[in-house]
């Protein structure tokens, strides 16, 4: 793989140890940060050269829950009006999957991805649905984030809302392709274990999925307690609550993913840090969806591992952390509440959680750490410090433009232009004839 020095740039490192650095090239080779250096101390001869002067480099963004296959929703009409969180699923999402024809997956992935090199979000961990086309559906996503060239955690939601028979191709689907990326996932693929929701699946199927899971030696992408109907639902029918019926069946643990956790409880809390999963917060869409706002300070006082994940409202990092902000300071009454702890949601803790499968080569730029990064076209009115990073961050750095975006040391944009093998005009056209016969279908 051919060498990049991305040049002259003030580095936001983070990590355990984050440091600014002003005026430093950081050279790149195969996929890998090779050394980090005063501007014009590396001997980098042949290497492709990026000018970052007056410009931000820093890890790029990753995204800990996202569904790519909603992109046709947007702009979507003619539908029922929802007055609760069952009848949004009904109205929009569950009628759109299944309309999802297998060339819908792909290109749907296609668009989001490459909305999100836009955006300089490297990684993503996908949920992803299409009960009309669910054999070789992660495939096709996988070719989507292969093309793109971003790196991709993904799975299949198991769900019993569309019959035993399309329950065991999501669970075949799952295993399929846990198994391909442990053969030849590479650096790029990763693969989870997925489920849509307690109060879509029964004690069978969970059973089913927890075997086929462990067997494989997979972690589980789940929601969990989105709105307070999933609670009332498992309370009714199971006898449990939603993480308490989880970790009955042996799914919770340092690579499960419980998505959302708006409504659990101080015990589900202690479940959840006692085992390690994660969970991720998406502000966005709970407040879209008018269900409430994950008590994040809480879940961190019990020891859980939160991320931020955009439930597919955006591909933008950024743009969700300050949406996380704003909601914490209004639901806890306090415009001083949290800053850290919310920051540290995105620029920290999503880089731990995807490190659990990416061995800890993800969110920091350090030798020896994937070359995932993102330049920002940002030259600071005010000092910028490791004690004011976060400042700069949610005031500054996401109210500018992204420059490049690179993974693995291959450039996917730069000077704001995508260095990608499509062309957007026909992307987008494509993309318009797809959906508009996907919404006829609906």
């Amino acid at each position: 793989m051919d060498a990049l020095l991305v040049a002259n740039g003030t580095v936001l490192t983070l990590g355990a140890h984050s440091r600014v650095l002003a005026n430093h090239d950081v050279l790149c080779r195969d996929g890998v940060i090779e050394r980090i250096a005063p501007r014009g101390t590396i001997d980098a001869q042949g290497a492709r050269v990026l000018d970052a002067s007056r410009r931000v480099v820093m890890p790029g963004f990753i995204n800990a829950h996202t569904h790519l296959y909603s992109t046709f929703a947007r702009g979507i009409t003619g539908l029922r009006s929802s007055t609760s969180f069952r009848e949004v699923l009904e109205h929009l999402w569950w009628r759109l999957d299944r309309a999802l024809a297998l060339e819908d997956c792909g290109l749907s992935a296609l668009v989001a991805m490459t909305d999100a090199v836009r955006h300089g979000t490297t990684t993503l961990i996908d949920h992803h649905a299409s009960p009309s086309a669910v054999r070789g559906s992660l495939d096709v996503i996988a070719s989507a984030a292969m093309r793109v060239g971003v790196r991709a955690c993904l799975c299949y939601e198991v769900s019993d809302r569309d019959g035993e028979r399309v329950a065991g191709e999501g669970i075949e689907e799952n295993s399929r392709f846990v198994r391909r990326c442990q053969v030849e996932g590479g650096d790029r693929l990763r693969a989870l274990f997925g489920l849509h929701a307690s109060f879509t699946v029964s004690d069978a199927t969970l059973a089913s999925v927890a075997e086929a899971g462990k067997r494989l030696g997979a972690g589980f992408h789940v929601h969990a307690a989105e709105a307070a109907s999933d609670q009332e639902h498992a309370v009714r029918v199971f006898g449990a609550r939603v993480i308490e019926r989880f970790r009955a069946f042996d799914v919770l643990g340092p690579r499960t993913i419980a998505a959302h956790c708006v409504h659990v409880d101080d015990r589900e809390m202690e479940v959840l840090a006692a085992t390690g999963t994660t969970v991720i917060h998406n502000p966005q869409s709970n407040m879209n969806n008018a269900v409430g706002a994950a008590d994040v300070r809480r879940l961190q006082r019990h020891g859980v591992l939160v991320g931020l994940g955009t439930d597919a409202m955006t591909e933008n990092m950024l743009e969700e952390l300050r949406a996380a902000l704003w909601l914490r300071h209004l639901t806890q009454a306090d415009p001083s509440a949290g800053f850290a702890d919310t920051v540290s949601l995105l620029l920290a803790n999503n880089a731990a959680i995807a490190n659990r499968h990416w061995q800890g080569r993800l969110g920091e730029v350090r030798e020896g750490a994937l070359a995932d990064l993102v330049v920002i076209d940002y030259d600071p009115p005010t000092p910028l410090e490791e004690g004011n990073l976060g400042g700069h961050v949610v005031f500054g750095l996401s109210q500018a433009a992204v420059d490049a975006t690179i993974v693995g040391g291959r450039v996917l944009m730069a000077g704001r232009r995508l260095e990608l093998d499509l062309d957007e005009a026909e992307l987008a056209a494509h993309a318009r004839e797809r959906a508009r016969a996907l919404w006829e279908r609906l």
